[in-house]
């Protein structure tokens, strides 16, 4: 096992599985550890077991696909069915963005001929495509003013975010399933003072490569309306689209077919959400996501995952990797 140490995070775990061969990549399993949830949740959200399901802070997103992954590694081993060399890569930042782990993930999936992704599922399917995402944040500076006594020496930093929030919402085509969402906004100080600031932070979805870099450039000409304000605006594209490509529909053909062999079907299917396999995917390496555990909630206070199909499911992967 190798140990990123991170000074900010947590540190990011490689942990090889099989023998080197120089004729044959290896394989690069992708898992987070990190969750939402802040430390002490358990007291509030106990781990329990009831109505055929686990519940849990992070169950879903994602303690069962590690734990699924490190189950299908163990049966391999022990059934001396492990061929190639396997990297399992546990990140510790995935939820903020992977802002540190991103250059590894990045630099091992270069040596690697595939990327399993142990993301929650869709549904009871595979994905095989993610919408990538980014992030601005819109400021504004006016000028404050007495709202009765000098209302006309004020320029209201809060209307001019008005016109800009309308303005970048109009950015969104759902032919192209590119969404521009403002998600939070705020500014001004009291109810009877002209606000000299505002601010706002809007979410972008973008399911093509192409359309990051013209959401990039539409936000980088934004001018205030009203000459007298300021406006800063920082952000950019996180993560690129996890494009449907022939690698990715490769890899879920062949999953697809080893389903059918344990006895039951695999769907394909798409997300808007995004994960570390849009990095590995944006680099052209074969990735599949979604093979984690089968459940709802993430994120949320019923999170929780199936125990019906943690088994079948875990089968499926040692096939995959066993390959």
């Amino acid at each position: 096992m190798r140990r990123h140490r991170q000074r900010d995070f947590g540190d990011v775990l490689e942990l090889r599985f099989g023998p080197r061969s120089k004729s044959i990549q290896p394989i690069l399993i992708l898992g987070h550890l990190d969750t939402v949830w802040p430390l002490g949740t358990l007291k509030t959200m106990p781990l329990r077991l009831s109505d055929g399901r686990l519940w849990g802070p992070g169950v879903l997103d994602m303690k069962a696909g590690v734990a699924m992954a490190l189950t299908a590694l163990e049966m391999l081993l022990e059934a001396g069915n492990l061929t190639r060399q396997v990297i399992l890569l546990l990140n510790s930042d995935e939820e903020i963005g992977s802002p540190v782990s991103r250059p590894i993930t990045e630099h091992l999936a270069a040596e690697c001929s595939a990327v399993y992704v142990l993301e929650p599922a869709q549904g009871l399917a595979y994905k095989t495509a993610r919408k990538g995402t980014g992030n601005w944040r819109i400021e504004i500076e006016g000028i404050a003013a007495h709202a009765g006594v000098d209302f006309e020496k004020g320029v209201s930093a809060l209307r001019e975010l008005a016109h800009l929030i309308e303005k970048v919402s109009t950015w969104t085509d759902l032919q192209r399933s590119l969404t521009v969402s403002v998600g939070l906004a705020g500014g001004g100080s009291k109810t009877n003072v002209i606000p000299a600031h505002a601010w706002a932070e809007v979410d972008v979805r973008i399911a093509r490569k192409a359309d990051g870099a013209r959401i990039e450039r539409k936000f980088a000409a934004l001018k205030p309306g009203d000459k007298r304000c300021k406006l800063t605006v920082t952000g950019g594209i996180n993560r690129p689209p996890m494009e449907r490509t022939r690698g990715g529909v490769k890899l879920f053909r062949n999953a697809q077919s080893l389903a059918a062999e344990l006895g039951f079907v695999l769907n394909e299917a798409a997300t808007g959400g995004a994960s570390d396999g849009n990095f590995t995917s944006a680099l052209g390496i074969a990735t599949l996501d979604g093979m984690g555990a089968v459940g709802e909630g993430a994120h949320a206070r019923h999170e929780s995952i199936l125990l019906e199909h943690l088994a079948h499911r875990t089968a499926l992967l040692a096939a995959l990797i066993a390959g």
